[in-house]
Order: structure tokens, then C-alpha cells, then sequence
């Protein structure tokens, strides 16, 4: 079972490839020393992001990054304990409306506990201030069978900024582009890790 928390949609997951090399990555977070919880913010970890050319890595280095150990362990059970929660009386899906999730089931939360909510608030760190997150998470669960397919997340569902707490199993997400199908990117999601795209 896979577990994820994303406060808004996600693209494709795949099994996990070698990580990439590392290399500078600007801050996410503005203002690091008033970072919630008094501790400086968070730095990417550059090896848990590669792509297709240097580049593009480079390029993306604004817009994408991957935070190691984002939650603690006790952090993470707390959520997963909310998480489990909301999902009791769900059952795995194989279909999804825009067809992008397979053998999964999903919900959305607005209400978590303390350990829950100080994650979210860290999280919301990372979105323009003009663009705060909205105000529902959404948890998904793949079961070991599922998987999210490659689709376009529409900005009216997610606003312009994406992140994602990966909960329980390790994964890599794929992103590829439009214009140019050469070009991929890919982030390692280890247990407890944050992603961001702008």
C-alpha cells in the first residue's frame, strides 16, 4: 500500500531509478528564519531530482525540488492515523473521472490534528503569498496494484504551486513534456519527503 498526502493532484509514479547528481537549488521557502516551528527552512535535496539534460535541471531548479525528511517519523504516523481516517469507509477504485488513477481511493480533508496541521502549515510555506494553497488536502492511497498515469493538472483544481507529502512507500514521479516528449524529469518521493512544482 502506498500512501501519499497532496494538497492537491499529482502526475505519474513509477518504480524508483537512480538518483540524480547533485546540484545548487534555490530556496523554496521565502523568509527562512520565520519558518513555522522556529527552525530554519527546509533546503532541497538537488540528488533526488534528475532529468534529461543539465539544462533542464537547471531550468527546473526554480520550479521543482524534493525535501528530504520533511516530516518526522512521529509527524508522518499522526497523518497517516488522519489519512486512514478519512479513508475507512472508502474502497479501492479502478477507475477514476479523468482517467488518471487506477486501484487507488481518495478523499479530501480540510480537519487534521496538531501533528497534522503543523505539517500544513510548513507546507503552505512554499506557496506565493498571493496564492495560498486551498483549503483541502488530498489524500490518495494506491493500493499495490495502482498507479497514476501521465495527465496535465488543471490550475482551477490546483492552483499554480503542487505539493505533496509521500507517506508510506517510496516512488519516483515523471514529469515529461508537453512540447517536447525528449524532454522528462524525474523526483524520487522517498517515506517523508515533501515535492514542490511551480
Amino acid at each position: 500500500m502506498r500512501r501519499s498526502l497532496f494538497p492537491h493532484f499529482r502526475r505519474s509514479l513509477r518504480v524508483p531509478g537512480p538518483a540524480a547528481a547533485a546540484a545548487a537549488v534555490p530556496a523554496f521557502f521565502p523568509g527562512g528564519a520565520a519558518f513555522p516551528g522556529g527552525g530554519p527552512a527546509p533546503t532541497p535535496a538537488p540528488e533526488l531530482l534528475r532529468a534529461s539534460s543539465p539544462a533542464l535541471r537547471e531550468r527546473l531548479s526554480r520550479s521543482a525540488a524534493v525535501f528530504a525528511a520533511f516530516v518526522s517519523p512521529e509527524e508522518g504516523a499522526a497523518l497517516l492515523r488522519d489519512a486512514e481516517e478519512a479513508l475507512r469507509r472508502r474502497r479501492y477504485e479502478d477507475g477514476h473521472w479523468d482517467g488518471a488513477i487506477s486501484g487507488f481511493r481518495e478523499a479530501e480533508r480540510s480537519r487534521w490534528g496538531a501533528a497534522g496541521a503543523a505539517v500544513l502549515q510548513r507546507m503552505s510555506c512554499a506557496f506565493p503569498p498571493a496564492r495560498p494553497p486551498l483549503p483541502h488536502s488530498h489524500i490518495l492511497d494506491l493500493a499495490p496494484h495502482g498507479c497514476v498515469r501521465p495527465h496535465i493538472d488543471s490550475t482551477k483544481f490546483c492552483g499554480c504551486t503542487i505539493a505533496g507529502v509521500s507517506l508510506l512507500s517510496a516512488a519516483v514521479m515523471r514529469l515529461r513534456s508537453v512540447r517536447d516528449p525528449r524532454e522528462w524529469a524525474e523526483l524520487l518521493l522517498e517515506p517523508l519527503s515533501l515535492y514542490v512544482l511551480r
